[in-house]
């Protein structure tokens, strides 16, 4: 086809013409299918299985106590984080 460039090259040449085809032809056909979508249902729809959050005791297994050093040290570092 082109006499400049060997047989190999002509072959990568067409295989990446024909996966850039593929490429533009799944890109289209993915923004023509979100066109035609529903809006996204309500959480509370959609994620049935997942439990109420428990009260703010919550369960012994997900607390820890901090000592008083531990609690100066998160303070400290609560501080230090920007609030702009």
């Amino acid at each position: 086809m082109f006499p400049s460039i060997s047989l190999a090259q002509e072959i990568g040449l067409a295989v990446l013409l024909v996966a850039a085809l593929v490429w533009v032809a799944g890109l289209g056909h993915m923004l023509w299918g979100s066109r035609s979508r529903q809006p996204e249902p309500v959480a509370a729809e959609a994620l049935p299985m997942i439990p109420a959050q428990r009260s703010s005791a919550g369960h012994p297994m997900e607390s820890v106590q901090l000592t008083e050093a531990e609690e100066q040290a998160f303070a400290g570092l609560i501080r230090t984080i920007p609030l702009h």
